[in-house]
């Protein structure tokens, strides 16, 4: 083992350290919301989950968005074995450990097929770039999208082709290496043959040094961007999947009862429960009806907003945003996912502010725009549920702070009044068929 191994072993078991520190700090934001139970039909949750997350089924609805995202999540997974192998030679020191325990027909094969995958990834970064940047196409231009998220996806983009190129670029030096030297040639390489025009008039000690330089441009470029996507809209990487296994089996429109609602229900019907016992003020005080704070939310309302992927489909689908009305239900998950962890760095901090979701992040206007359509849920690529956020954070405004649109409080007055939404008695009902 010499110096540059040890190197290589401090590099990665920092950047695995680092990475499933702050992966924890995420683990720990999510479970402060409320737990919630969705550990049934785990047959069709598994079926959901290879369906939507794995197999991408929904990406294709817009075909040129989709197949061109489909290439660089095949190239993702696929080029990453690569990583297998090297890893083992950055440990070991040995070079393409793969190609001396695979038959060499099977290796060069993956070789060749990495090298074509890393081609079409470049490519269909090329094409997302140009159309994020140079198409204006408008769900890229939403408010939400400025600063920051649009820099983190045009960073993402880049990264990708960096590393790509540092693959294919790698290989053309090795390639050339390996003929210099002699050798019987260890991999298959299409496309990163046609660079060797570019690399054949430097001398063995520079080819080495080309090599040695994309190696490590790419493990510390890969390493990289493992600890990146923590911090930016592609944690969708990791979290599509679970996202996908708890998502909503329901019909979407079948709304949940509220627990706290459920059990305030009980108590009043209950003949044998004093209203002013204390075992009756410990129950109901425990819970809010709905959400103020994203730590009102559940687990998987958190896990969605950490999941989502900024690509905009649920707003450019929502009637209401069509219409000009305030709401994005992106702007929904990527406000709820800021809060959260706003929350969870002052609780590791020991601090605690004035601030909450609702008014501090989104507003009552932007709340009761919503159409309960579900539209949003239902062009979701990984099917996040941004609607359910909306009718908890309604359900508080009604239920706690009787805060509802005079429209709704016309509505509620009269069944209250009445015993059905329109404004004359139920002894009246029956006037129409004398007329």
């Amino acid at each position: 083992m010499n110096i540059s191994n040890i190197i290589f072993i401090v590099l990665f078991v920092l950047a695995i350290s680092i990475f499933t520190y702050n992966l924890q700090k995420i683990i720990s934001n999510i479970k402060l919301g409320k737990s919630i139970n969705r550990s049934d039909n785990k047959k069709k949750r598994w079926i959901n989950m290879i369906r939507v997350a794995l197999g991408q089924s929904k990406m294709t609805r817009r075909p040129i968005a989709g197949i061109f995202h489909i290439i660089i999540y095949i190239g993702f997974v696929i080029i990453n074995l690569e990583m297998l192998e090297i890893i083992i030679d950055g440990i070991s020191g040995s070079h393409r450990y793969f190609s001396k325990i695979l038959p060499i027909y099977l290796y060069n094969f993956l070789i060749a097929s990495f090298e074509v995958l890393a081609l079409l990834a470049i490519i269909a970064c090329v094409v997302f770039l140009i159309r994020r940047n140079l198409m204006n196409i408008k769900r890229f231009l939403s408010a939400e999208m400025t600063k920051w998220p649009k820099t983190d996806a045009n960073l993402i983009l880049i990264f990708e082709i960096l590393l790509m190129v540092a693959f294919l670029f790698m290989d053309a030096a090795d390639y050339l290496i390996q003929i210099n030297k002699n050798e019987n040639i260890s991999g298959s390489f299409p496309i990163s043959s046609m660079l060797v025009p570019m690399l054949d008039h430097y001398s063995y000690n520079s080819l080495y040094f080309i090599e040695r330089f994309c190696w490590w441009f790419h493990i510390i470029g890969v390493l990289l961007f493992m600890n990146y996507v923590l911090i930016s809209k592609h944690l969708h990487i990791f979290f599509a999947f679970p996202s996908t296994y708890f998502a909503k089996l329901k019909p979407l429109a079948e709304l949940d009862n509220l627990t706290s609602v459920t059990n305030e229900v009980k108590l009043m019907l209950d003949p044998n429960i004093d209203p002013y016992s204390s075992q009756s003020n410990s129950t109901t005080n425990q819970e809010r009806f709905g959400a103020k704070d994203a730590n009102d939310l559940n687990r998987i309302q958190l896990l969605n907003a950490y999941s989502c992927t900024e690509c905009g489909r649920c707003t450019s689908n929502c009637p209401a945003h069509q219409t000009g009305k305030l709401l994005s239900p992106r702007k929904i998950l990527m406000d709820t996912r800021k809060r959260i962890s706003e929350i969870g760095n002052n609780k590791r901090k020991g601090l605690k502010d004035n601030k909450s979701l609702l008014g501090d992040y989104i507003t009552k206007e932007e709340l009761w725009a919503c159409t309960s359509c579900n539209a949003c849920t239902e062009s979701c690529p990984i099917e996040l549920d941004p609607m359910s956020i909306i009718m908890d954070m309604r359900r508080y405004l009604v239920m706690e702070e009787s805060a509802a649109p005079s429209e709704l409080n016309l509505i509620f007055n009269n069944i209250e009044n009445n015993g059905a939404p329109w404004q004359f008695s139920s002894s009246d009902r029956l006037n129409w068929k004398n007329e």
